[in-house]
């Protein structure tokens, strides 16, 4: 039975607390949280022991679920390191790059599992591209929400975009050759609406919009590479995939006649099948089963960092004030 500790019972908390209760072989401790009137809530709803000591919480579990502000990230992942417990911390994974350079010296240190929350590795749309050769040359990505209070003490790019830039690193076997970057502060005084253009050494160019701003919801991503168009919506999650048929294929597969300057050419239109399954559940059951079968978390502390990495590299960029 791997014992949780959850820290932050707040909006997202919450829906930890509703997926560990729904996970086999998982007993939740109990939970830390400052705010006295979610505390109450949370034992009311949940009947969770509330802990006002988080050295004790940390010394009752075998891990730790943090998702407090990312302000107190590193001192509730301190802690825990410190006393060889296995965490999982929402994304970001630090509120700057000397925490997160810490937390991987001290992951090193404590041999343990750590895991970040980056939930779109999960989202079935994402999923169900597992089986097929994916190796893009430019990519273009739109994320965009309506203005919610709610984790506006960080920019977009640390609230919204690190999400992408996480799944791009993953897809991109290459590393950051260039970054250009615009951002305004419009409401909040953090950059709220991003444009971004990543260049990679092997020639592949990611552009990137992130806005909390919006009147309506959007997160997509489109691939294109060799051959290919792959379609990525992780809100609706789904995906498609247009490509050239290859001549030993199946002439059973549906396909479709184009005229090209080469000639007519067949292209195969795909929508590969998607399990609705929970992300969240699934990134949890995830990180559980990496403590039980001691293997590698899926989104690995490094992982974590070098998001961080690229998506303070854009900040640096960016700069910018607020819109009076």
């Amino acid at each position: 039975m791997l014992k949780i500790g959850i820290f932050g019972v707040g909006h997202l908390g919450k829906f930890h607390i509703q997926n560990w209760k729904e996970i086999g072989d998982v007993e939740i401790v109990g939970f830390f949280d400052p705010n006295d009137q979610t505390a109450k809530d949370v034992i009311s709803v949940f009947g969770l022991k509330r802990f006002v000591n988080m050295e004790e919480l940390i010394d009752e579990c075998d891990a730790v679920d943090i998702v407090t502000p990312t302000q107190s990230h590193y001192a509730v992942c301190e802690a825990a390191l410190r006393k060889s417990k296995h965490v999982f911390v929402e994304k970001p994974l630090a509120n700057n790059m000397q925490e997160a350079n810490d937390i991987l010296k001290l992951t090193r240190e404590a041999k343990v599992k750590f895991q970040v929350g980056h939930v779109e590795r999960f989202n079935p749309a994402f999923i169900a591209l597992k089986k097929h050769s994916i190796n893009p040359m430019f990519i273009e990505v739109h994320r965009l929400a309506q203005f919610n209070p709610r984790g506006t003490e960080v920019s977009v790019i640390l609230d919204l975009m690190i999400h992408d830039i996480d799944i791009i690193l993953h897809l991109v076997n290459s590393d950051v050759k260039q970054i250009s970057a615009s951002g305004v502060a419009v409401i909040t005084d953090t950059p709220d609406i991003a444009n971004v253009r990543i260049e990679f050494h092997n020639g592949c160019v990611a552009n990137l919009t992130s806005s909390r701003i919006s009147l309506k919801k959007m997160r997509k991503m489109r691939l294109f590479q060799k051959d290919a168009y792959i379609g990525l919506d992780f809100l609706e999650k789904k995906s498609e995939i247009i490509r050239m048929k290859n001549e030993n294929e199946d002439e059973n597969i549906f396909s479709l006649e184009i005229e090209t300057p080469d000639g007519i050419k067949s292209v195969v239109v795909e929508s590969p099948h998607t399990e609705h399954e929970n992300a969240i559940k699934a990134e949890l059951t995830s990180f559980r089963d990496a403590i039980f079968n001691d293997t590698p978390t899926i989104v690995s502390e490094l992982d974590g960092y070098h998001a961080m990495e690229v998506a303070h590299k854009i900040l640096e960029k960016i700069g910018g004030q607020k819109i009076n």
